[in-house]
């Protein structure tokens, strides 16, 4: 993730750029860049480096900005979804808790990365929360599927998103607002500076009210939980033909209303996220290039109604250098230095830390359509000790239209200090004994062309771990355990059309997440997932429609378990480029109002059988102002 500042920026900012600079029409500069969104995306999440997707020998999706900002009312978890080998479990409807599952694996067997810096935190409760992450200044989402040890680490045994902020082409300014349903309102503003001597500087800011929704079936559709959040981002950098470098922070805070005792919505819980980035890059020859990256990343939450908080931080720094010692050659080298801290008032010590050292090697070669990675790590952990992994993949251009690709791996997960020394009193303990989770998985995937601009991929893949953390009982108490095994096995089939200005895009995710001790699915893992999304684009009108379809899964880690049922949404977007200086646009998110239940609640001495259901439709209308 170092190169994230020598990247090149997309086509379509590029085209943007040059077509308003040179005073074309809006019908050239729509035609440009429909043409250039069909370019084949550069991503660096999978080898650190700047890459084709179609070159790389794993399975790699990405979320263009144009895709973001569709809805800028959308959080993180809401565009993530649309990614069939992805799901959500939301507690409820806008700003509510969610787990985040790349392909059947736990919600902290993901990596969320932002420009190379780590957002997992050390709150086992909650290791990623994509509800709370504002997406204004996302130029693109990368998600890699498959093991990413090698390169970062700890919790990356499902895959890896990242979120990409690329560096401003030139001076401008953007407003949108944005006004919907539940008296929802939005505002993003956004400013950037670029001269010519390779200095630039951009800021942005955004504001988010609204009313929310009920988030229980038994509750009345009146009982509504709010949500608010605001935030700014700034950057300030410089670049040339031989350095880079650019410090960013991203600061995001707000409060979400939500139940403690299943009728009413009325406690409150702050959170904060804050983000500090310093990114170097250093061309020492036309062969070398050093990198360097330190990162600090706070995650606070603080619960009102119980006087408790969640407070982690994570200090990360990356040395790596890329050595191209022959033309179809390179060899990356690097060390990664984090040391986290967690402060709950559930744990019996005010702070605990844990520090991780990791070193690692990657080749890669390239030629005659050939691409191989191959790469090991080596991490040392304070408390856990050394781990190995490793990684070996390649993709084959059969043919102009047909490559091929394997790739092995090896992956681990350390459990959180949450896992370790969170307590809850008499209902829930932590467990200080817990050993790291550790996988191994295998996956092989072709992509094809056909004429008439169709394309198509199929992946199938198998992933097996031990030591899982899951909830269990010892001694009485209930607490952490580690599972003997579970695996995950499936596949997707991808295939795209695109004609003129017209296109459709669908996807079906099958996945299997088995507990082996129970021989039963992991709860909340639906089988079978498909997505479809078809339109029409020119650059200046745009219409789009969005269906995800999920099949039922088990909503306990027992046997005849209480099932989640599945359901179907559709999506609705569209736009109007007035000019090149006015956007207008509107959405209906959930056009069918399908509040499907997303979590279950067993009866219990305390409270009755209730289920955490979506928010149902939500509508919104925005005009963008651009200069």
């Amino acid at each position: 993730m170092e190169h994230v500042m020598s990247k090149s920026f997309q086509p379509t900012r590029l085209v943007g750029a040059i077509a308003i600079a040179m005073g074309c029409s809006p019908v050239i500069f729509a035609e440009d860049a429909t043409n250039a969104t069909q370019l084949d995306p550069i991503v660096i999440t999978a080898s650190k480096s700047a890459e084709k997707a179609s070159e790389v020998p794993a399975r790699i999706s990405v979320i263009s900005k144009e895709e973001i900002e569709k809805n800028p009312v959308l959080n993180l978890s809401d565009v993530l979804q649309k990614d069939a080998s992805i799901y959500i479990k939301q507690s409820g409807g806008v700003g509510q808790l969610t787990d985040l599952s790349l392909r059947g694996g736990q919600t902290g067997s993901t990596l969320l990365l932002k420009n190379g810096a780590r957002l997992n935190t050390q709150n086992g409760l909650g290791p990623v929360s994509p509800e709370f992450i504002n997406l204004s200044d996302v130029d693109q989402i990368e998600i890699l599927k498959g093991p990413a040890s090698v390169q970062y680490g700890s919790d990356a045994i499902s895959g890896v998103v990242q979120l990409i902020s690329n560096n401003p082409t030139k001076s401008g300014a953007s407003l949108t607002g944005v006004y919907g349903e539940n008296r929802t309102y939005k505002t993003l503003v956004n400013a950037d500076y670029v001269d010519d001597s390779g200095f630039y500087a951009s800021i942005g800011g955004q504001r988010m009210e609204t009313d929310g929704t009920s988030i229980i079936n038994i509750q009345d559709k009146s009982e509504k939980a709010a949500f608010d959040q605001k935030g700014y981002n700034a950057k300030i950098g410089y670049s040339n033909d031989v350095i880079n470098t650019s410090l960013a922070i991203d600061q995001n805070q707000g409060t979400n209303n939500y139940t403690t005792n299943y009728s009413t919505n009325n406690a409150k819980r702050n959170f904060e996220n804050r983000l500090v980035n310093w990114l170097a890059s250093y061309k020492a020859s036309s062969d070398l290039v050093l990198n360097a990256r330190y990162s600090h990343y706070l995650d606070k939450i603080e619960q009102i109604i119980y006087q408790s908080h969640f407070n982690t931080t994570s200090d990360e720094g990356d040395i790596n250098a890329k050595w191209n010692f022959v033309p179809n050659q390179n060899i990356l080298a690097g060390v990664t230095y984090n040391r986290s801290k967690y402060d709950a008032s559930s744990s019996p010590e005010a702070v605990r830390d844990i520090s991780s050292t990791g070193y690692y090697l990657q080749h890669q070669y390239n030629d005659n359509g050939i691409h191989t990675q191959v790469g090991v790590r080596v991490e040392d952990n304070d408390w856990f000790g050394t781990h190995t992994v490793g990684q070996a993949a390649i993709r084959y251009q059969i043919s102009p239209l047909t490559s091929i690709y394997t790739n092995i791996g090896t992956a681990f997960k350390a459990p959180t200090l949450e896992h370790l020394y969170g307590s809850y009193g008499y209902d829930f303990y932590s467990n200080p004994d817990l050993k790291p989770e550790e996988s191994k998985s295998y996956e092989i995937g072709i992509d094809q062309k056909f004429n008439y601009g169709i394309s198509a991929y199929l992946s199938g893949y198998y992933t097996d771990v031990k030591n899982l953390i899951s909830y269990g009982a010892i001694n009485g108490r209930t607490t952490y355990i580690n599972l003997n095994k579970a695996d995950m096995k499936g596949g997707e089939i991808g295939l795209k059309w695109s004609k003129d200005n017209i296109f459709v895009n669908a996807e079906y995710a099958y996945v299997e997440a088995r507990d082996k001790d129970k021989d039963i699915d992991v709860p909340y893992r639906p089988r079978q997932t498909y997505t479809l999304t078809a339109g029409y684009d020119d650059g200046i009108y745009g219409v789009n429609a969005s269906l995800v379809s999920r099949s039922k899964a088990n909503a306990q880690n027992i046997e005849n378990s209480v099932k989640v049922p599945g359901y179907a949404t559709v999506d609705l977007n569209a736009f109007w480029n007035m000019n090149p200086n006015i956007k207008l646009f509107t959405n209906i998110q959930n056009i069918g109002d399908v509040r499907y239940n997303t979590a279950y609640n067993a009866q219990s001495s305390f409270s009755p059988e209730y289920w955490y259901i979506n928010g149902g439709r939500q509508a919104s209308v925005g005009v963008t102002f651009r200069y």
